[in-house]
């Protein structure tokens, strides 16, 4: 039986600090809910354990392993039944290493295979969708700021979906997360330019994922990209592409379908989570987690918390 109250970390107003509070309601889940007990939670997504299902529920029970993507700096959390996914018990994958991988997965997959008409996507078909799995292959993309946790599951999907070469850039002390090429970030964009001509053999580069919100690299996707290819731009709100940009497409995610899938992506090895670094003190280890986070400290790897160490 979950308690009726949790520990949380909150910003009780904007622009205050954190706040740690020891007295935040644990809600019941409702017919189509279930209740996790959040065992690790990544600064972005989280990992748990299903402590009560709703009367309608058939996909989890409780006890399973489960992950799902959402913002959870608390001990306890409900969520609908239909976007958990369970972590395989066949696999040696920890309640750590599997909070890497919600969030930042759903991040790369919204910007490519969601067809919702109020969502923005280069609308690509997905693996389970007719040639989700046979028409991209042979085609090159290039994935900018590959080492970082979206990067990195952006790669993944690329190879799932037969992209090749798949040409990242990246500090050159990443190097093992699928890319087939590997370019140093530090290059100027003139030459990275020149080296993606080279390693595509002069054909036309029709898909650039860019995984880190920065202008430069911003434009530097979109240079590389053909006339008529797909980009997807993360936190493209930061950008001042505005006088380049005319070929957004609008589109949206079944998260069910995903949550679905993800679990034998898992099991397969066709998803591979984030490496990953446990911060000390549970809830308490988080505000200083976002300062290295904003300081630029963070390299290749994803943080992870554990709530229920809070003390």
């Amino acid at each position: 039986m979950a308690p009726s109250t949790q520990k949380a970390l909150v910003i009780p107003e904007p622009k205050q600090p954190w706040k740690l509070v020891t007295d935040r309601p644990v809600q019941a889940p409702g017919p189509k809910h279930v209740l996790i007990k959040i065992v690790a939670a990544a600064l972005n997504p989280a990992d748990w354990k299903v402590q009560e299902v709703g009367s309608e529920v058939t996909n989890v029970a409780k006890g399973d392993k489960v992950l799902f993507p959402g913002a959870t700096f608390m001990q306890y959390t409900v969520v609908p039944a239909d976007f958990v996914a369970k972590i395989p018990d066949n696999l040696n994958i920890s309640f750590d290493e599997a909070a890497s991988v919600p969030l930042t997965l759903n991040t790369v997959l919204t910007g490519l295979w969601s067809h919702h008409p109020q969502a923005t996507s280069v609308d690509f078909a997905a693996p389970w969708e007719e040639g989700g799995l046979t028409k991209y292959v042979g085609q090159a993309a290039l994935v900018t700021g590959g080492s970082s946790s979206v990067g990195q599951f952006a790669i993944q999907i690329a190879k799932l979906q037969g992209f090749s070469p798949i040409i990242t850039t990246s500090s050159l002390k990443h190097t093992d997360f699928g890319a087939t090429h590997i370019l140093d970030r530090s290059l100027a964009p003139e030459a990275i330019l020149a080296e993606l001509s080279t390693l595509t053999a002069g054909k036309p580069l029709l898909y650039a994922y860019n995984a880190i919100g920065e202008d430069a690299l911003h434009h530097l996707a979109y240079d590389a990209v053909a006339p008529g290819g797909a980009l997807v731009l993360v936190d493209p709100q930061t950008s001042a592409l505005d006088a380049k940009i005319a070929r957004d497409k609008e589109a949206g995610l079944a998260l069910k379908k995903i949550a679905k899938t993800l679990t034998e992506w898992l099991r397969t090895g066709v998803i591979v989570p984030n490496r990953i670094e446990v911060l000390p003190g549970g809830l308490a280890g988080i505000p200083k987690g976002c300062d290295r986070m904003r300081d630029n400290k963070v390299s290749g790897i994803k943080l992870i918390v554990r709530p229920q160490e809070t003390a």
